[in-house]
């Protein structure tokens, strides 16, 4: 069932510019006198005649608009600091009227007043994912090397979001997964890998505005039309689980409605048919500042089951308001789990890192202090430590992973041979009001 659109009403909004994102226009000032009495002519008597001085017309200057490929910052487009809203759509079965409570509008207007939960800053990352997606949509095609795709995405990402260290930048590596490769596999330096007819390639990148991360992602089909059987289940589910998705929603009652609605379709690609199965042992996420699957501290994040729940595993944690959420689905047409197998490319900090490294490898030890500086909680990839100016890190960054201090995350795989597999992923934020799609586009 897919979300119901909220017009935008003027009592949901927060101010009027909150209401209408505008692209702003400057203007040159000329002069633009009006007409002017002249002086009595010789002979004419009373008589008075009038001069006209010329108006010069006013210039106005280009609107900025966005360039391909994209490089331009949007803070140059949206020179008011408005950024579009995502989609807004009322919560489900909502019998307390919350679009329209008085009590809820002022919760969302005082949220706009704390920095750290404005809404304009995952509506800027939002912003920028949707403009550089749709240049990837574009251009992405077989014969392209991977590593080639995932610059375009991610020097797109650094311009318009204008990468600032921890300010703004990237969320985590392009994930560029194929065909039975279902998450996790970003190409690491050297990696010529390249994109082919036939393949189905998941395209999974995140942007953040001061921690606040948006993760988003969509599949491309380059092979056979039957398999976009695969990608519209997968595209339903996702939609499903953002319709159920509410405050106070229990996690495992989303899960259950995704698979119900992901396992109704089935694939028939040269004469054999595949029943479209969730990938159990995947799920979406909550989102933190900073933290893309939701732990602060100790308190770990909550995870959005994509299969119905039973005995022990039953997660009955509830959605709360406020709260970011990657509603997150993965379809296959085989076995439907997936196991960790390949060169590994995904890294992140561990949250139980030690402030300072005390083991005898000066190389860990100067690694470690380049990781806290440059990424910090996010998720970073081999790529991403040469472009801080790394280099010869391989055996510090192993020793950092036995260690525990760094956490690896290998491509993970569904191990049936010929499965296929697919994505679609939205953030969403529980509004006091309703819950907003901040990833929604045209496309997805």
């Amino acid at each position: 069932m897919a979300p119901v659109a909220v017009p935008t009403l003027e009592e949901l909004s927060i101010s009027e510019k909150e209401k209408k994102p505008e692209v702003v226009e400057d203007e040159e000032d000329g002069d633009d006198d009006d007409d002017a009495e002249g002086d009595e002519a010789p002979g004419s008597g009373d008589a008075k005649k009038k001069k006209k001085k010329k108006k010069s017309k006013k210039k106005k200057s280009a609107t900025v608009v966005q360039s391909e490929p994209p490089r331009v910052g949007l803070s140059k487009i949206f020179k008011n600091g408005v950024y579009p809203a995502g989609q807004e759509v009322e919560y489900k079965n909502d019998t307390t009227s919350r679009i329209s409570s008085a009590e809820m509008r002022e919760k969302e207007r005082l949220a706009q007043e704390d920095p750290s939960i404005r809404y304009q800053n995952i509506r800027r990352a939002g912003e920028v994912h949707r403009q550089v997606r749709a240049y990837a949509q574009k251009n992405i095609k077989p014969g392209m090397k991977m590593i080639d795709i995932a610059d375009m995405i991610e020097n797109g990402t650094r311009a318009l979001v204008e990468e600032d260290g921890f300010e703004s930048g990237i969320g985590f590596p392009t994930g560029l997964s194929v065909n039975e490769v279902a998450a996790h596999y970003t190409p690491n330096p050297g990696d010529n890998k390249v994109l082919q007819n036939g393949d189905v390639v998941k395209v999974d990148f995140g942007v953040h505005v001061k921690g606040r991360i948006v993760d988003s992602a969509f599949t491309l089909n380059f092979g056979d039309p039957a398999w976009d059987k695969l990608l519209e289940a997968v595209k339903d589910a996702t939609n499903t689980g953002i319709s159920e998705a509410g405050i106070d929603v229990r996690l495992c009652d989303v899960g259950e409605s995704i698979q119900e609605v992901m396992e109704s379709y089935e694939v028939e690609v040269n004469g054999k048919t595949y029943p479209v199965k969730s990938i159990s042992n995947l799920n979406g996420h909550s989102i933190a500042p900073y933290s893309i699957h939701g732990g602060v501290g100790e308190r770990p994040g909550k995870s959005v089951p994509i299969v119905k729940q039973h005995g022990s595993d039953l997660d009955t944690q509830k959605m709360e308001e406020g709260e970011y959420f990657a509603i997150e689905t993965f379809g296959s047409t085989g076995r439907g789990r997936v196991m960790e197998e390949g060169a590994c490319s995904h890294y992140a900090l561990s949250q139980h890192a030690p402030e300072r490294y005390s083991g005898h490898h000066q190389s860990a030890k100067s690694l470690l202090a380049s990781i806290r500086r440059n990424f910090g909680s996010l998720p970073f990839c081999r790529r991403y430590l040469e472009h801080v100016g790394e280099k010869n890190y391989l055996l510090a960054l192993n020793t950092l992973v036995k260690e525990n201090i760094v956490m690896d995350y290998p491509p993970l795989v569904d191990p049936v041979q010929g499965a296929m597999t697919a994505q679609f992923e939205h953030t969403i934020l529980l509004r006091p009001t309703c819950k907003e799609v901040v990833s929604r586009g045209d496309d997805y």
